[in-house]
């Protein structure tokens, strides 16, 4: 049996592959009326993003990874004309359009295009003028006359580490807490069902479920340990369903450490609240390091859940449960509140690793690299002045999809 084309074991394995989305025309289609409602709080420059943007690829290619693009994999999956036609129902679905005539009409304008093309389409969102005859036909379309998009963008999607994420062997194909969001995840869907190379891949979570969960929330801190955030994005619920699959002897996980974190924007997910960026160094939010509240989820045996609550400093967790001598948290922003502030609110906890002890990170969060080169990290720095404004930092726009082990 060929190994799978999904191998992560850790945060800190070398990198080999990894999945990225170019940003594209989706953030052409941002306007304020829409900007807090598509969760930016600003519009970035699409050219100067881009640019950013294959700087980062070519900083994951100088270290060895290869690269992939969230569209070439779906356009590959899209195997045959049933496949496509059904594809194009399931996201006219999901963007809530209703009525056979509409329907129709926009399937239509999808089989128009390549397959690709027809990707970056859905990406990008439709204005109503891209439609021919998309006129007023009911009450709804009287009343939304003033909104010029048919379907809104995804400009989200460069953060690829949400709608899906890898685990093991395996991944968890996720349903996103806020509705902007959630068509994100049939890309993922259809991947790991119908591309030749990823159809074979164990799903541990489907986006049918009813609880939300979020690969923000999502670390691999060993081949033996998963954390996982509860957050303002990710449900308890879905947690303890993941978790069985987890814990599974075939999938090889020890514990799932389920973290409670504050429920708010600015600690949206747990990898904004700490990344690993060696075997025993974490960046951390310094307002994160104390009285941590956690749950310990463990084999119970008969499908069952074991459950242990926990209370202590972050350190002291990882300490135990990675079974290290010495954990050393590197806070962001370092001991000033005003830097620690300006820096987290720029993901400066985001880092991304590509190999123990090496990671990229956002340039302008000049003070947490410093720190981190001080304690023995290299850090690999990016432009961010335009993909900083989506609220995210490098591992939130990176879905590992193989690393290698770790000695």
């Amino acid at each position: 049996m060929s190994p799978s084309p999904i191998q992560i074991r850790s945060e800190i394995g070398p990198l080999r592959k990894v999945l990225l989305h170019r940003p594209g025309q989706e953030l052409e289609n941002l306007v304020p009326d829409t900007i807090e409602r598509l969760l930016f709080d600003d519009i970035p420059y699409l050219k100067l993003a881009q640019e950013e943007h294959d700087r980062f690829c070519e900083v994951l290619r100088s270290c060895g990874a290869e690269v992939v693009y969230l569209e070439d994999l779906v356009a590959e999956s899209i195997t045959d004309d049933e496949v496509k036609r059904q594809f194009i129902l399931d996201y006219i679905a999901d963007a809530g359009i209703h009525g056979e005539k509409r329907t129709a009409m926009i399937t239509d304008y999808f089989l128009g295009m390549s397959t690709r093309n027809m990707v970056l389409k859905m990406m990008a969102g439709i204005r109503k003028s891209e439609i021919r005859g998309y006129g007023k036909k009911n009450l709804t379309d009287y009343l939304s006359d003033y909104y010029p998009f048919v379907i809104d963008p995804m400009p989200n999607l460069y953060f690829t580490r949400d709608p899906f994420a890898c685990l093991g062997s395996g991944v968890s194909i996720h349903r996103m807490f806020t509705a902007t969001r959630s068509r994100e995840t049939l890309f993922a869907d259809y991947i790991f069902r119908y591309h030749p190379e990823y159809s074979q891949v164990p799903v541990y979570y489907s986006r049918s479920y009813e609880r939300p969960i979020e690969g923000g929330d999502i670390l691999v801190l060993s081949s033996q340990v998963v954390a996982v955030g509860i957050s303002q994005r990710t449900h308890p619920v879905a947690i303890e369903r993941l978790a069985k699959q987890l814990l599974k002897p075939e999938a090889g996980f020890r514990q799932v450490l389920a973290i409670d974190i504050p429920k708010a924007r600015s600690f949206m997910h747990l990898d904004t609240v700490f990344t690993m960026v060696d075997a025993d160094k974490f960046t951390v939010h310094p307002n994160i390091r104390e009285d941590l509240r956690l749950f310990v989820l463990e084999d119970g045996g008969s499908g069952h859940l074991s459950i242990t609550e926990e209370h202590g400093k972050l350190e002291d967790v990882l300490r135990e449960h990675l079974n290290l001598d010495k954990v050393t948290l590197i806070p962001c922003g370092g001991d000033s509140p005003i830097d620690a502030a300006r820096e987290q609110w720029n993901d400066g906890s985001n880092t991304f690793a590509v190999a123990p002890g090496k990671v990229i990170v956002y340039d302008r969060n000049y003070t947490t690299n410093r720190l981190l080169n001080d304690y023995g990290i290299q850090t690999l720095t990016i432009p961010s002045s335009e993909l900083a404004r989506g609220r995210g930092g490098p591992r939130c726009m990176t879905m590992p999809l193989q690393r290698g082990g770790l000695d």
